[in-house]
């Protein structure tokens, strides 16, 4: 498995070769958390945004297909005792409906044959009132050209399924039947971008 393969490297990625994106990332999606929430995160990787959702929250349950991945960030997250370390397949999560306030995914949605699927499962566990956190990085540039990085990783071995620019990832959205979107475009060597989406009483935005 790719990610199983890359886990002991990824952090290098995480931290050196796209630090400034990442660090402004963890700010973004620190912000988004309050004390009282219960937190799913999905990917959760090696646990660069899980160490920054822990201190925040109530509970996090923090989830990823990898288990070398996992294991990254099970030591990383040793010091809180709110945080819950679970293998799970994002098109079918195990969870309850409604059984979070916020749901995180970051960088996910672009490796996914079934993206829409993903973002139904995310909505389906959040409650009817929470909020969906998904960054997910910028693959193309305005003129609709694939970056030198999605070039680089599909070569080695992670496959984007898709490639967003910002208004291409918003309007994902909205074809998805979510009205409540906000987009915070992250800019620099690997940029992101953080889709906020308000869900309403019905479970929809």
């Amino acid at each position: 498995m790719f990610w199983d393969r890359v886990a002991g490297v990824y952090d290098v990625f995480a931290n050196v070769i796209n630090r400034k994106v990442h660090k402004v990332l963890k700010t973004v999606v620190a912000d988004l958390i309050s004390p009282s929430d219960v937190v799913l995160e999905c990917a959760c990787g090696t646990g660069m945004l899980s160490t920054v959702i822990a201190p925040r929250c109530k509970k996090l349950v923090a989830t990823d297909f990898s288990g070398k991945m996992l294991e990254k960030t099970r030591k990383k997250c040793a010091g809180y005792a709110n945080v819950e370390l679970r293998k799970a397949d994002i098109l079918s999560l195990d969870e309850p409906d409604g059984s979070f306030d916020k749901v995180v995914a970051a960088n996910v949605i672009h490796l996914l044959d079934e993206p829409e699927k993903a973002l139904s499962e995310l909505a389906r566990v959040c409650r009817q009132d929470g909020t969906l956190i998904v960054p997910t990085y910028m693959n193309r540039d305005k003129n609709g050209k694939t970056s030198a990085f999605a070039k680089t990783v599909g070569k080695a071995g992670a496959d984007f399924k898709r490639q967003f620019t910002e208004r291409s990832y918003r309007d994902f959205f909205t074809e998805n039947g979510f009205d409540d979107v906000t987009v915070v475009p992250i800019h620099g060597r690997i940029p992101c971008a953080v889709a906020v989406i308000r869900l309403n009483k019905e479970g929809g935005s």
